[in-house]
C-alpha cells in the first residue's frame, strides 16, 4: 500500500512540475471509440444534409461554336484524277450524312480539285469536321460508300495506309508476285483476310489501306506482312484464324 501511495505522489508531482496544475489534463480514447462515434454520426445524419455535403458546382455543356471560340474550320481532301467520276456518281451520298447528320458545309472547288469541308453556326459535335473528313478520304482512296460511312457512325474505327515496299524492298516481278499473293485468284485472299479479321482492305498499285478497328487492323496488317515476306496462304490462314479465334474468347 505504501509503495503504490508513494508511486502515485511522485507521479502528480511530476505532472505539476511540467504544466503546472493537473486540470489540464484530458482522458485519451482509443481510436476505435472515435471511429464507432463518426460512423453513428453518419448514420444520424439527414439526407438534406448528406446531400448538401455531396454537393459539386455543375457547369453547363458548351456548344461547338464556344469550344472552337466561334471561329471557322475548314479541311480540304485532294482527289486525285481516277477518282472524278466515282466522286461525281456517289456525290449525292457522300453529301447528305455530312449536311444533314453532322450539319457541315461542303463542296467539291473544280480549280483545285479538293473536296472542302467547312463548319458552321448550325455544327454542334467539335469532331464532326474530322470524321466528315477522314469519310470523304477513306472514299477517295478506294472504299466503298458504305464501307467508308461506318466513319462517321462509329468513333473507334481507323485508317490505315502502308507500302509494299515498306516491309520488303522488292522490285520488278518480285514485287508483282507480292502484289498477287495479297490479292489472291479473283481477289480470294484478300476477301478471307477481310471475313476473318472484319476490315476492308484496297490494293492501290503498291499501297495497302486498310479499314477497321485497331485491333483488327493489327490482324491484318500481320497477315498481309506474312504474305509479302514470302508465307504461303495457307499458313497465314490459320495463323489469323488462330489469333481472331482467341481474340473472341477474349472479349
Amino acid at each position: 500500500m505504501d509503495s503504490v501511495s508513494v508511486t502515485q505522489a511522485e507521479v502528480s508531482a511530476a505532472a505539476e512540475d511540467c504544466e503546472g496544475n493537473t486540470d489540464s489534463f484530458e482522458k485519451v480514447t482509443s481510436k476505435r471509440s472515435h471511429k464507432r462515434k463518426r460512423d453513428a454520426a453518419e448514420v444520424d445524419m439527414r439526407p438534406e444534409e448528406s446531400a448538401a455535403a455531396a454537393k459539386r458546382p455543375q457547369f453547363p455543356a458548351l456548344s461547338g461554336a464556344q469550344l472552337t471560340g466561334g471561329s471557322v474550320e475548314m479541311r480540304r481532301v485532294p482527289v486525285p484524277a481516277h477518282r472524278y467520276t466515282p466522286l461525281k456518281e456517289n456525290w449525292m451520298k457522300i453529301f447528305t450524312p455530312i449536311v444533314e447528320h453532322l450539319q457541315l458545309q461542303v463542296r467539291f472547288n473544280l480549280q483545285t480539285r479538293n473536296v472542302e469541308i467547312k463548319t458552321c453556326r448550325e455544327t454542334s459535335d467539335i469532331g464532326a469536321l474530322t470524321r466528315a473528313a477522314d469519310f470523304v478520304k477513306a472514299f477517295v482512296l478506294g472504299f466503298q460508300v458504305e464501307d467508308a460511312l461506318a466513319l462517321i457512325r462509329l468513333d473507334e474505327l481507323f485508317l490505315e495506309t502502308f507500302d509494299v515496299t515498306d516491309v520488303k524492298p522488292l522490285k520488278g516481278d518480285h514485287l508483282s508476285r507480292a502484289i498477287g499473293r495479297i490479292a489472291g485468284k479473283g481477289g480470294k485472299t484478300k476477301f478471307t483476310i477481310e471475313n476473318v479479321t472484319k476490315t476492308r482492305i484496297v490494293l492501290a498499285d503498291t499501297k495497302v489501306h486498310i479499314l477497321g478497328s485497331f485491333q483488327n487492323i493489327k490482324m491484318a496488317r500481320t497477315a498481309i506482312c506474312n504474305l509479302i515476306l514470302g508465307s504461303p496462304p495457307s499458313k497465314v490462314y490459320g495463323n489469323i484464324r488462330a489469333v481472331a479465334s482467341r481474340a473472341a474468347e477474349r472479349f
